[in-house]
C-alpha cells in the first residue's frame, strides 16, 4: 500500500508527536525522580533507593529523546536545520546537564566518599531538572515564534548572535512553558518514585507528585489564559496545492490575534487536549492523596499528552513559526522530506516500533518490583 504524499505528511506530524510524548512518558520518570533525588533521600542509603528505582531502565528510556530528534531530522530537515541553529546555546545547555545523567548513574556510588556521593546527587538533579525546564522554554518560544527568515536559497538565518541567542530565549512566557514542563515531569517522577518504592520514600514522593500536579495544572490554565489575551498566532491565508513539491516560501501567512486558537473553533473536538491535560492533573493528585499510585502514572501520562498535544493541535500546522517572515514559517505541509523518505520511514516505524515497546514491557517486567533500604544494603556493590 502507497499512502499519498499529504497523508504521509500528517501521518508524520502524528508520528512526531507520539514520540515527544513516549518521551515525556519514559524518560520523563527518571528526569523527574533526579529532580527529586535530593529532596524525597535524606540520606545516602534513600538515596541509593531512588537512583536504582530508575537505574535499569534510564538510558533505553532515553533513546526515545534521540529516536525523536532522529525523526525530526528525517521527516522534517527544513525545521531539524532551522531549530538546532536557533536553540543551539539550548542544545548545548540540555547536552552538557545529560553528561552528567551516565557518568552519575555509573559512578556515583563507586566511591564511598560523601562529598563525592553529594555531588554527583545534585549532577543527577541538574541532568533532570535542565532539559526539564529547557524542553518546555522551547514550546513556549514556537508559541511566540522564533527570529529566522528563509532567504531565496531557503537556507535559515536568525536574529542576533550565537552566544547571546540563549537570552531572548528565556522570557517571562517561555519560562512559564518551562515551569510547566518542570511541573509535569517532576509529579511523574513523584508517582513512579511512589510505586516503586516504599515508607518515607514513598510518602515524600505522593506528597511531591500531588504538590508539582497541582503546580503543573495552575500553570497550564494560567498560560491558556496568557496564550488567549496576550500572544498572537499565525493563521496561513494562502497556500499551493498539498501535493506540491514543499517550498516554505510559496505560502502567505499572517499573524493574528487569537490564531492559535482556530483549531478550537474549527474541530471543536480538539478541545479534548486541554481538559485531558487539566483533568488528568487533578485526577493524579486525588490518586495519590488516596494512594493507588498506578492509577495515578496512568493519569499523570494522560495529562502529560494532554499538554504536550495541546501545544501541537494549537499551532497546527505550524512547526516553526517565524517572527520575523511569518511566510518564512515552517508547516507539515511545506517542511517534510520527500514522499519516498517518508514512506520508507512510515514502513520501518510500523514495523520497529511494535517490536521496540514489546522490549520495553518485557525489560520492566523482568525487573519488576519495590526497591527497598534493605535490598540496597543486600547488594550494596552491585546495585548503582
Amino acid at each position: 500500500m502507497i499512502l499519498d504524499y499529504e497523508t504521509l505528511k500528517f501521518i508524520w506530524w502524528g508520528l512526531v508527536g507520539a514520540l515527544l510524548i513516549g518521551f515525556a512518558i519514559a524518560d520523563g520518570m527518571d528526569m523527574g525522580a533526579g529532580n527529586l533525588l535530593p529532596f524525597v533521600g535524606k540520606n545516602d542509603e534513600e538515596r541509593r533507593v531512588v537512583i536504582n528505582v530508575v537505574g535499569p531502565h534510564w538510558d533505553g528510556n532515553q533513546v526515545w529523546f534521540i529516536t525523536a530528534g532522529g525523526a525530526i531530522f528525517a521527516a522534517w530537515p527544513a525545521v531539524y536545520a532551522a531549530a538546532f541553529s536557533g536553540f543551539y546555546m539550548a542544545m548545548l545547555l540540555v547536552l552538557f546537564a545529560l553528561f552528567f545523567r551516565p557518568v552519575g548513574f555509573d559512578y556515583r556510588s563507586k566511591i564511598g566518599d560523601a562529598r563525592w556521593r553529594k555531588a554527583w546527587d545534585w549532577g543527577l538533579f541538574v541532568g533532570g531538572a535542565v532539559p526539564s525546564l529547557i524542553f518546555g522554554v522551547a514550546f513556549g518560544n514556537l508559541l511566540q515564534g522564533v527570529p529566522f527568515y528563509l532567504d531565496d536559497m531557503l537556507r535559515s538565518h536568525y536574529e542576533g548572535s550565537l552566544l547571546t541567542a540563549l537570552i531572548p530565549l528565556l522570557n517571562p512566557f517561555a519560562l512559564l512553558a518551562g515551569v510547566i514542563s518542570f511541573a509535569m515531569l517532576t509529579a511523574h517522577g513523584g508517582v513512579w518514585l511512589q510505586l516503586r518504592t516504599t515508607g518515607v520514600i514513598a510518602e515524600r514522593s505522593r506528597k511531591s507528585a500531588m504538590a508539582f500536579s497541582a503546580i503543573s495544572m495552575a500553570c497550564f490554565a494560567l498560560a491558556g489564559i496568557w496564550v488567549y489575551y496576550a500572544i498572537d498566532g499565525y493563521r496561513i491565508i494562502s497556500q499551493p496545492a498539498f501535493d506540491a513539491l514543499p517550498n516554505p516560501l510559496a505560502k502567505e501567512v499572517e499573524i493574528a490575534e487569537g490564531a492559535w486558537f482556530d483549531i478550537y473553533k474549527n474541530y471543536p473536538v480538539a478541545i479534548l487536549a486541554p481538559t485531558l491535560g487539566l483533568v488528568g492533573a487533578f485526577l493524579t493528585i486525588l490518586l495519590s492523596m488516596i494512594r493507588k499510585p498506578g492509577f495515578a502514572f496512568v493519569t499523570s501520562s494522560l495529562s502529560m499528552a494532554g499538554i504536550i498535544s495541546t501545544a501541537g493541535l494549537s499551532m497546527f500546522p505550524f512547526i516553526m513559526p517565524s517572527s520575523i517572515k511569518p511566510d518564512s514559517s515552517l508547516t507539515i505541509w511545506d517542511a517534510p522530506s520527500s514522499h519516498l523518505t517518508l514512506t520508507v520511514m512510515f514502513w520501518a516505524v510500523v514495523i520497529l516500533l511494535p517490536i521496540v515497546l514489546l522490549y520495553t514491557v518485557w525489560c520492566y517486567t523482568r525487573m519488576w518490583g519495590k526497591v527497598t533500604v534493605e535490598e540496597i544494603n543486600r547488594r550494596s556493590h552491585s546495585a548503582y
